[in-house]
This record gives structure tokens, C-alpha cells and sequence, in this order.
């Protein structure tokens, strides 16, 4: 039985108002782990404060294969210097060997870029719209941590669940099943490969500022795995968040909510506190 979760931030350095609001959590004890978009150019200026919350939770790469710039020549990919929509990035990666050398070396890049910003490995690595468990993304990113990092070092997010769970939480149920159905396979990999995983996952939402999001934050811990991970994306709206991402009006809706979060049933914890 589940007695800890983990509530985990994404987007660090996606913008400034992000970053703030995500910084603001951390500081506060509203959240237990967050990941970082380092091929963002925030990512330089906000790494030292990023770092030094690391006595407060884990800081993880929010590995970014769909926004904006990539950190490196990706011309298969990124021909014209742009990230590709997650569509495109699913079918190039699952058929083409050049896009997966190319996923492979900006997987490389966005670990490096981490590293130098904080001095140290990440926590944990998970992936902005869940590119870390696409078909040739999950080899690439599970060779890099196997030639890069001790076993166990690090883990991985599994945004795989299970259909009852994610029906008796009654949010956004037809898109969190197809990310778990997406997921399938990365379990077994990732141990395979010597890496622990959150057993358990939410936190997939529709993204719609009307719905009260504090109610949402009590559904997603119901039916808890046993070693649970919830994911939240704050953030404060800056004129930078609305030319880049579709989720915008809903972000300060969740800060608020965050920091106001009194979890019912579990407590929330690191990685290393989960069962």
C-alpha cells in the first residue's frame, strides 16, 4: 500500500515565468522533484537557483525533443533549426536511423547542459510530452544513462498506469490511457538496464482553466501505485509562454493550487522516500 507520492514539476526553463513559479514551489515545500528543459536559453540563468533547492527536492532533465531549438545540428529533425511537432518526432524516430543517431546526440547535448548548470548528474530524467518512452527514443535515452551512469544512480519516468486507476480518477481518461498505452514496454526496459522507475503515475490533465485543479490534485492521488509520481506544470503567463506552448491560462490556475495542496491519504515525498 502506497503511503508516499512524488509530485513532480515540468518545464523548468521553458520561460522565465515558468521558471519563477516553479522556484517559488520548491522553495516553499510545495513540490518533491522538478525537470529541466536545458536546451531552453533560461536554462543558463536559472540553473544556480535550480541547484541550490537540491537539499529540497530532486532535479531532474525534462528531456525536450518537440520545443523550440534543439542544442546542436539536427538536420534530419530540425532541418530549418526548429524541434519537430511530437507527431513527426514519433514517426521519423520509429523508422528513420538518422533521426535516431540525431535523438541520440541531443539526448547527449541536454545531459551535458545539465551537468555543466549544476555540476552533477540529474536526479532523475523524464520527457516533455513523454518523448523518453517513444519507440528509438527509449533505446537511445536508455543506452546514454547505461554508458553514462552508475546502475540505480538516476531514475526514469513511467507515465504508464493502470486503466482502473486512471478510470476511478475520472480526469482526462481517454488521453492518460494513451499515454500509458504509449509507455508499455519502458517498465521493463528501464529495469532491465539496472534504472528504478516510479511504479504508479498521474497528473495527465485536460488543461482547462474552468475546472477547480485542486480537486483534480486529490483525484490524481486515488488508486496510487506503489511507488506513485504525480506530474503539475505551473507557471506564471509571460508574452514568451503564449508564443510557445498551448498550455497557458491553466498554469497560475495550478500554481495556486500548489500552494495551497494539503495531499489527503499520502504524504508527499522524494524519490528515495517512496515504498
Amino acid at each position: 500500500m502506497a503511503s508516499g507520492f512524488v509530485l513532480c514539476a515540468d518545464d523548468f526553463a521553458l520561460t522565465d515565468g515558468v521558471s519563477r513559479s516553479i522556484l517559488a514551489l520548491l522553495e516553499a515545500g510545495r513540490l518533491s522533484a522538478a525537470g529541466a528543459m536545458t536546451n531552453r536559453p533560461h536554462w543558463r540563468g536559472f540553473a544556480a537557483a535550480f541547484g541550490a533547492l537540491a537539499d529540497k527536492a530532486d532535479l531532474g532533465l525534462h528531456l525536450n525533443l518537440t520545443c523550440t531549438a534543439p542544442l546542436g545540428a539536427m538536420p534530419r529533425l530540425a532541418p530549418g533549426g526548429e524541434l519537430p511537432a511530437l507527431r513527426d518526432l514519433a514517426r521519423a524516430a520509429a523508422t528513420s536511423p538518422t533521426a535516431r543517431h540525431e535523438i541520440a546526440a541531443e539526448i547527449a547535448r541536454q545531459l551535458d547542459a545539465f551537468e555543466d548548470g549544476l555540476g552533477r548528474p540529474p536526479d532523475f530524467i523524464d520527457g516533455h510530452q513523454h518523448v523518453h518512452v517513444l519507440p528509438g527514443v527509449r533505446g537511445a535515452l536508455l543506452d546514454a544513462v547505461s554508458k553514462r551512469y552508475p546502475k540505480g544512480s538516476l531514475y526514469l519516468r513511467d507515465p504508464h498506469d493502470s486503466p482502473v486507476a486512471i478510470r476511478a480518477r475520472g480526469v482526462a481518461v481517454g488521453k492518460a490511457l494513451t499515454i500509458s498505452a504509449l509507455a508499455l514496454g519502458f517498465r521493463h526496459a528501464a529495469l532491465r538496464r539496472g534504472f528504478p522507475i516510479n511504479r504508479g503515475f498521474s497528473g495527465v490533465a485536460p488543461f482547462d482553466p474552468a475546472r477547480d485543479f485542486a480537486a483534480d490534485l486529490q483525484r490524481f492521488l486515488l488508486r496510487p501505485g506503489p511507488a506513485h509520481l504525480v506530474m503539475c506544470h505551473p507557471g506564471f503567463v509571460d508574452d514568451e509562454l503564449v508564443r510557445l506552448d498551448p498550455v497557458v491560462a491553466t498554469r497560475p490556475v495550478e500554481h495556486a493550487a500548489l500552494m495551497a495542496f494539503e495531499p489527503q491519504g499520502l504524504t508527499m515525498v522524494r524519490f528515495a522516500g517512496l515504498a
